[in-house]
């Protein structure tokens, strides 16, 4: 008898598969003498629609409404059907004893095995591998240490609570909100609590009023000092009479040094990555989308196999990988990272350093290399800057504080108070792996600061007199909160209980502990999801709201608006996963809450009107036209649903002005295509073409790739001495 594994993608299947020496292949599976291998591609099962359960649903009727069947059926996803079918017949075949899930591990992973199993009415005895990455010895490891399937049914529960839900109210209240205003409205118990967040920021920008404030500077023996208010210590004030009046009596009076205090500080090393916080720091510093870096980072995970499982929302470590750590080490030692982490690998590491923690790491670890040797020159620019982001934390996380010397310098002039301070780092600890050869901190803010001692300050001494003191005014104004980036609406998303109208102290913990609105699974695809639906539009890299999102927060039932109706859902879900709540009672409450939802949308007396009407025509049904920005693209798209025309009049090219080096729109159609940059710069498409031809950019990225892997294979047999002295040398 055969062991079936059931893979998530094809990818981790034929990892699965070398590992466990199966390499017969068949169609859609690979077989050895003790296990067969097969995959899904993602979900091969899902929920089925409204019209699969009754030709009529095709049509949105308001009548039609509360959709409500008794019971949700599963369906075959038709692009991937032929998949399905060769993993039921595998599930059926005689020679087949159990099923091994070895699908993502986590709620998701084990919706997606479960699906397949219960459409494909599996009766056979289940087993589940949890592993939290790909290498060899990982499933080596995973596949002697397998768990029993039944100690996973409350979680699959949970996960297939959780899809019904969104179902049963996302359809019920987009398909009332489309047929109670004649227009494409969706929402959602996350997207739509998303669109109210960053409606509320804006709302705080409009409102915001600013004010001038104003401070004091004595300049001194080469010395900057800043006025401090005696009371609140605030080195600004609103009173600009107050600031003008100390100006206008301190002149010409001499400085006297009170105290020089010098202390030794520290700054921990920061934590190690999340998904989420990948994400950030990938869209502060690359711009990359939440979803581009998700791909990117899967890549690396799946293909190359050098990363860890992506979708994690921890930022510690398991007591148990600590053990594997300098062989992680190893692996990564090359290019830039190769003298940090050859020094790195010769410490002992403790179970009990800061970044290990077994009580907050649920499903998977935080997001750190693999064993897996990496050959830098296989990865495409994207992927370089990714993996070196996860690399030089990984590194960091397990360097020393970086330690610092603060001088403080406290002042008076004429009775009021003024401070100076400089840093000076003495032992650079995590810090270091940030630095670059000409001194410098890549990547991190403010590091200019702490670069160097500030020398004027070592010439004073307490009790000294400093005459021929300086004074100007400062001023400034009072800035509005900024506009939401991928990054930032990332973090609100994360952490949304400053957006909650209730004070619950259990939901907000509830909230805080599920990680927010949405997952880290799933937060890049609800973002791209409301660019793609034109509730969102991008300027530069700032997120806006359009007005038909303006509008559809007016019209949305108030409770799908707010962050507590998914810290609720959460709550209950982590109950029936941890099986101390039924899942038919959850349901039942679910049903009643999404028929409640359609009746609120029925009476509701409030209008919609498209703000972006055209006068261009649809080709297909006559209907005018509306004028919609994309994320990286303008569009005319029809405004009935079911006609779903669209046609591309401008999108964002990866073809740079030759003037100011942005990133080009791309106009027009056919022979008369034109690019046009935001500083004045028109090209056309045709020109374009031939001036790069004559630039030598004939040479596709194939082409280069090739080349790059030769030289790679020529340099391993030029030795050591060599290597050592490319190492430091950035080609990108």
């Amino acid at each position: 008898m055969k062991h079936l594994v059931i893979a998530e993608k094809p990818s981790a299947a034929r990892d699965m598969a070398r590992v466990l020496h199966c390499s017969q292949k068949s169609q859609g599976a690979l077989e050895g003498s003790q296990y067969v291998v097969t995959w899904g591609m993602g979900h091969l099962v899902t929920l089925a629609d409204p019209e699969q359960y009754d030709e009529k649903y095709k049509t949105w009727k308001m009548e039609d409404l509360p959709l409500m069947p008794e019971k949700l059926q599963l369906t075959v996803i038709r692009q991937t059907g032929k998949q399905f079918q060769t993993v039921r017949k595998l599930i059926h075949r005689n020679d087949i004893s159990d099923i091994i899930i070895a699908t993502d591990a986590g709620r998701e992973g084990e919706l997606v095995a479960r699906l397949i199993l219960d459409q494909a009415d599996n009766r056979k005895p289940i087993r589940r591998l949890w592993i939290s990455s790909l290498t060899d010895q990982s499933i080596r490891d995973g596949f002697s240490h397998l768990k029993d399937g039944r100690d996973y049914d409350n979680l699959y529960r949970a996960a297939l609570s959780r899809a019904e839900a969104d179902w049963l109210v996302g359809i019920n209240a987009t398909r009332a909100l489309t047929c109670r205003y004649n227009a494409q409205l969706s929402c959602g118990r996350v997207q739509t609590p998303t669109l109210a967040i960053i409606a509320r920021r804006e709302q705080e920008i409009k409102d915001f009023r600013p004010r001038s404030y104003y401070g004091l500077q004595a300049h001194a023996a080469g010395v900057s000092f800043t006025w401090r208010d005696a009371g609140s210590q605030s080195a600004q004030t609103f009173d600009e009479n107050k600031i003008n009046r100390f100006k206008k009596e301190l002149e010409g009076k001499p400085c006297l040094i009170r105290s020089i205090e010098k202390k030794a500080k520290q700054v921990p090393a920061p934590q190690l990555y999340d998904l989420t916080e990948l994400q950030r720091d990938a869209n502060r510093r690359y711009q990359f989308s939440a979803k581009q870096t998700l791909n990117i980072m899967q890549r690396l995970y799946e293909n190359y196999k050098i990363l860890t499982y992506p979708r994690t929302d921890s930022r510690y470590l398991s007591a148990d990988i600590v053990p594997t750590l300098p062989e992680r080490l190893k692996a990564c030692a090359v290019g830039p990272y190769q003298k940090t982490a050859a020094r790195l690998s010769r410490q002992k590491f403790s179970p009990k350093a800061a970044y290990v923690n077994d009580s907050k790491v649920s499903d998977h670890h935080a997001i750190i290399p693999t064993e897996q040797y990496v050959p830098l020159t296989d990865l495409s620019s994207d992927e370089r800057k990714i993996y070196d982001l996860v690399i030089r934390r990984f590194l960091a996380a397990l360097c020393p504080p970086c330690l610092y010397e603060q001088t403080t310098v406290q002042a008076e002039i004429g009775g009021q108070s003024f401070t100076a301070r400089g840093n000076v780092v003495t032992e650079p600890g995590w810090k270091a792996v940030y630095q670059t050869e000409d001194g410098d901190y890549a990547g991190l803010e403010g590091m200019e600061e702490e670069n160097g001692p500030v020398p004027a300050l070592a010439s004073l001494s307490a009790g000294q007199t400093v005459a021929n003191v300086r004074l100007s005014r400062t001023e400034g104004k009072t800035a509005p909160p900024p506009r939401f980036t991928e990054a930032t609406l990332l973090s609100a998303m994360e952490n949304p209980v400053k957006y909650m109208d209730s004070s619950d102290r259990q939901l907000q913990k509830t909230l805080t502990e599920t990680g927010g609105l949405g997952t880290v699974a799933t937060r890049a695809d609800i973002i791209e999801k409301l660019f793609d639906t034109f509730l969102l539009e991008k300027e530069g890299n700032q997120i806006r709201l359009t007005g038909k999102a303006r509008q559809l927060l007016s019209l949305v039932p108030e409770d799908l608006k707010k962050p507590e109706l998914t810290a609720d859902w959460e709550t209950r879900l982590q109950q029936i996963a941890q099986g101390r709540l039924k899942r038919n009672e959850f349901m039942k409450d679910i049903r009643a809450y999404a028929a409640g939802l359609v009746e609120e949308i029925r009476r509701s007396e409030g209008t919609f009107a498209h703000d972006n009407l055209t006068g261009k025509k649809c080709p297909r049904c006559g209907r005018r036209l509306l004028a919609v920005k994309g994320k990286n693209s303008e569009m005319l798209v029809c405004q009935d649903r079911e006609c779903g025309y669209r046609e591309t009049i401008s999108r964002v090219s990866n073809a740079r002005c030759p003037v100011c080096h942005k990133k080009m729109n791309l106009i027009g159609k056919g022979d008369s295509q034109t690019f046009v940059c935001s500083c004045g710069h028109k090209e056309k498409l045709s020109a374009f073409k031939q001036r790069r031809e004559k630039e030598g950019a004939g040479v596709s990225k194939k082409d280069v790739a090739s080349y790059m892997k030769k030289q790679a294979k020529q340099e391993e047999n030029v030795g050591s001495s060599l290597s050592d002295l490319l190492a430091g040398i950035k080609l990108d």
